[in-house]
């Protein structure tokens, strides 16, 4: 660790309880710091970190196990637990997987979700996160350049993802990966669907490039009509793919029948 660098996990000032261990360390998973998977330090190494004894460290570790927080692998060490889950239960997912009506209202929903992230990231995005979204943005226009379809797809989250923390609201940050999560897993549509529409990816950069220039220009306006105007792009992307399959298995049925008629 450099001089310049922040130890999360730094020494306890107070009393060193076990209750502001616990205290620390749901804060940093609070302000999505700390995400699920994320391995935490062995404990000699925690322990000393946070000056505190090991037993105070062990009681701490056990709370927050108790409370969802954490999980103990066997020989492994102690990750953070998924504590995003599902914004919604497995058989409403399930349902909203079979009829497509919800994809739109899904969009709708994130459209004004992305444009108040958006502009509220043009307005409280520190330096630090400015140097995240360029990180992101070079990875994504490399991905693109090289026709790296999965590493432009897992961009294209990352960055919404970190324009969501850049917004510094922990509610709106945790929604929005919540509904990340299901677009991943293509409850409503399949994003490759709109990533091969022609000319698709090229326009979808420009959109991202559009959101990313507004936020480091400081421009709440500017980042949240682009944020929007990006959505419904994707929604009407979504449109037409559905359309035109449906044309398609329709034309199928129509040519089949005629064979089976000849």
């Amino acid at each position: 660790m450099t001089e310049d660098q922040i130890d999360l996990y730094a020494r306890i000032s107070h009393s060193r309880t076990a209750d502001e261990v616990v205290q620390q360390i749901e804060l940093l998973i609070l302000e999505g710091i700390l995400r699920d998977g994320d391995r935490l330090p062995g404990e000699r190494e925690l322990s000393k970190r946070f000056d505190v004894s090991r037993p105070i460290l062990r009681e701490a570790l056990k709370e927050l196990e108790t409370r969802g927080l954490v999980e103990s692998r066997h020989g492994g060490g102690t990750f953070i637990a998924d504590v995003v889950g599902e914004v919604f239960s497995k058989p409403l997912i399930e349902l909203i997987g079979r009829h497509h009506k919800a994809t739109q209202d899904y969009l709708e929903y994130r459209r004004e979700l992305e444009g108040l992230t958006a502009e509220l990231a043009a307005t409280r995005a520190t330096d630090f996160d400015r140097d995240i979204l360029t990180r992101i943005i070079e990875r994504m226009r490399t991905a693109h350049r090289d026709g790296d379809f999965n590493d432009e797809l897992a961009s294209d989250v990352e960055l919404h993802q970190a324009i969501g923390e850049s917004a510094h609201n922990i509610i709106l940050m945790h929604t929005l990966r919540a509904c990340y999560r299901l677009l991943t897993q293509g409850i409503f549509f399949h994003r490759n669907s709109v990533f091969d529409a022609p000319g698709a990816r090229d326009r979808l950069l420009s959109q991202h490039e559009a959101i990313y220039d507004a936020i480091m220009a400081g421009d709440p306006k500017a980042a949240k009509a682009a944020a929007q105007s990006h959505i419904d792009f994707v929604a009407a992307s979504t449109r037409e793919a559905e359309r035109t399959g449906e044309w398609a298995r329709i034309a199928r049925l129509r040519l089949q029948q005629r064979d089976q008629a000849s």
